[in-house]
C-alpha cells in the first residue's frame, strides 16, 4: 500500500495506542505456563503478538482452545472517531484473554515447526522456554527474521544444558530441551530479548543463573516475574540474579506501547500540535526517548497514574514546540532508545543543526538494516544523511518531499509517515501497511489526529 501525505495543519488532540507489543510477548509467555488461569486484556492484534499466540498454542494444550479462539476472531484493527467534544480520540481495540494452564511440566512437543512470523522476540524468548522441554522444538520464521542473528541466544541455552543447533548463526533453530543449571552469562550485547530468554530458562534451572548486561534494558520481564513473587533481585542496573520457579496465574490489563506513542508524539512536535496519550505504559527503561526529545525541544511530560502487574501506566501530555535542534545520542544510551531511533531519525531530519547516533550497529539485524535503510530515507525525502562506520549522521534543516520506502519494517514505515507531516512538499511511502506489525490502524490514527493522508 503506497499513502501520500500532504503538508497541513496541527496534529493533536486525545489519542490511545494500542497494547505494548513487548510486553504482551512476556504475558503470554507467562500465562500460558503459568500454574492456573490468568485473564489478560486489551492485548493487541499485532502480528507479532499474533505469531507469539500460535506458538504458545502449539505448546501449551490447556490454553490451546482459549488462544485459538482468539486468533480465530480477534477485535478488529483500531477504528478513529471525534468526539462530541471536537477532540480527536482513536479507540484501538479491546480484547479480553482468559485461559487456563497447567505449569510448564505440562507443555507438549509441537506437531510441526513453531513459525514465529517476522517476530525476533517470540523466537528468543520461546528459546528460553523449550529449552527446559523433554522434547524437540524446531523455532522458524520469515525471510527476514531466519537472517536475524541466533547464536547471541543459543550459547548461553548451551551452556546452561539444552542442545541447541542454528543455521550458521541464524533461524531456523532446532532445540532440544534438556535438565538445566543456572549459570552466570555475561551478555556481549545489550539485549532484553536474550536476556529474557535466559531469564525464562532460569525458571526451570537448577541453581541460581546470574545475568549480565553491559548497558541496562527493558526490565518486563523481571517486573512481572517479581510481581508474580519469583525469586529475583536486581542488585544493581544491568544485573539480575533468578532461581527456579513455578509462578501462578495472574490477571492484567496490557497499557498501551510507548514506543507506538512514540510516533504521535513527534508527529504532534513537528507540526506544532498539542496531544495527549492516555493508558500508556511508562516503564522507565522504555522511556529515554523522551529525554532525547526533550533535549531536541519537544515537550512531552509524562505522568504515571496505576500500574499492571509491575508496569507502571499513565499519560503523556505534548505542547506545542517552537524550534527543533539536533542532538547526539552516545553509544552508551543508544541501546536504551534502540527501538524509536527511526521516529527520532524522523525529528532530527526536521531539527536545526546536526543529529549524530553513535554505535548504532545493532541497527543493522532488526526486521531490516535500519542503519542504512533510515539514511536512505532521509536522502530520498530530499534530506542529508550517511553512515559513519556504526554512527548515523543527519545534517538537520528540513525534507523537501519524495518517496520513500517501508522496505518491509514496520519502524521505518512509521518513522517515514511522521517525517512527511513536517516535509515542504508531498510524501508518499511505499509499503505502508506493514505498520500493522506493531501499530494496527496507525494510518487510520494519523488522519484522526489531523493528518491530511491519501491511500
Amino acid at each position: 500500500m503506497r499513502i501520500r501525505i500532504a503538508p497541513g495543519g496541527p496534529i493533536g488532540g486525545a489519542a490511545e495506542v494500542p497494547g505494548d507489543k513487548s510486553i504482551s510477548h512476556r504475558w503470554l509467555i507467562l500465562a500460558a505456563t503459568a500454574l492456573g488461569p490468568s485473564e489478560i486484556t486489551d492485548l493487541p492484534v499485532a502480528l507479532d503478538v499474533r505469531s507469539t499466540a500460535r506458538c504458545v498454542a502449539a505448546l501449551a494444550p490447556a490454553a490451546r482452545p482459549s488462544l485459538e479462539g482468539w486468533l480465530v476472531t480477534p477485535p478488529d484493527a483500531p477504528q478513529a472517531q471525534r468526539s462530541t467534544s471536537n477532540e480527536v480520540r482513536p479507540r484501538p481495540s479491546r480484547s479480553r484473554l482468559y485461559l487456563r494452564a497447567e505449569g510448564r511440566a505440562a507443555l507438549e512437543a509441537p506437531v510441526a515447526e513453531l513459525d514465529c512470523g517476522n517476530s525476533g522476540t517470540t523466537m528468543r524468548l520461546l528459546a528460553g522456554v523449550v529449552a527446559s522441554a523433554p522434547f524437540e522444538v524446531v523455532l522458524t520464521g520469515d525471510e527476514s527474521l531466519r537472517a536475524r542473528p541466533m547464536e547471541r541466544v543459543a550459547r548461553p541455552l548451551r551452556a546452561m544444558g539444552a542442545s541447541v543447533e542454528t543455521t550458521e548463526g541464524h533461524p531456523p533453530i532446532r532445540i532440544r530441551g534438556g535438565r538445566l543449571h543456572g549459570i552466570s552469562f555475561r551478555c556481549p550485547v545489550p539485549s532484553a530479548q536474550v536476556k529474557g530468554a535466559v531469564l525464562l530458562a532460569a525458571l526451570a534451572a537448577e541453581g541460581e543463573t546470574v545475568v549480565l548486561e553491559p548497558a541496562p534494558t527493558r526490565d518486563h520481564t523481571e517486573r512481572a516475574l517479581a510481581h508474580l513473587g519469583a525469586p529475583i533481585r536486581v542488585p544493581a542496573p544491568g544485573e539480575v540474579h533468578l532461581s527456579a520457579f513455578q509462578h501462578a496465574g495472574f490477571s492484567a490489563r496490557v497499557p498501551g506501547d510507548v514506543s507506538s506513542a512514540a510516533f504521535l508524539i513527534a508527529a504532534a512536535a513537528l507540526t506544532g500540535g498539542e496531544l495527549r496519550v492516555e493508558g500508556v505504559g511508562l516503564n522507565p527503561s522504555r522511556t529515554r526517548f523522551l529525554e532525547v526529545m526533550a533535549r531536541m525541544g519537544v515537550r512531552a511530560e509524562p505522568h504515571v497514574l496505576g500500574e499492571e502487574l509491575g508496569e507502571p501506566v499513565g499519560e503523556i501530555h505534548v505542547r506545542p514546540s517552537t524550534e527543533l535542534v539536533g542532538t547526539t545520542v552516545p553509544a552508551e544510551e543508544l541501546p536504551l532508545v534502540i527501538d524509536e531511533v527511526p521516529v527520532l531519525t524522523a525529528l532530527a531530519a526536521h531539527a536545526r543543526g546536526e543529529s549524530r547516533f553513535a554505535g548504532a550497529g545493532e541497527l543493522r539485524v532488526k526486521e531490516s538494516d535500519r542503519l542504512e535503510g533510515l539514511a536512505a530515507m532521509v536522502r530520498a525525502l530530499g534530506g542529508s544523511a550517511a553512515v559513519e562506520g556504526d554512527d548515523l549522521v543527519l545534517a538537520g534543516g528540513g525534507l523537501q518531499g519524495g518517496l520513500a520506502d517501508a522496505c518491509g519494517d514496520h519502524r521505518m514505515a512509521m518513522a517515514a509517515a511522521v517525517a512527511g507531516l513536517g516535509a515542504r512538499a508531498e510524501v508518499e511511502v511505499e509499503g505502508a501497511e506493514v505498520a500493522d506489525v506493531s501499530f494496527p490502524g496507525f494510518v487510520e490514527t494519523l488522519r484522526a489526529l489531523g493528518a491530511s493522508i491519501e491511500g
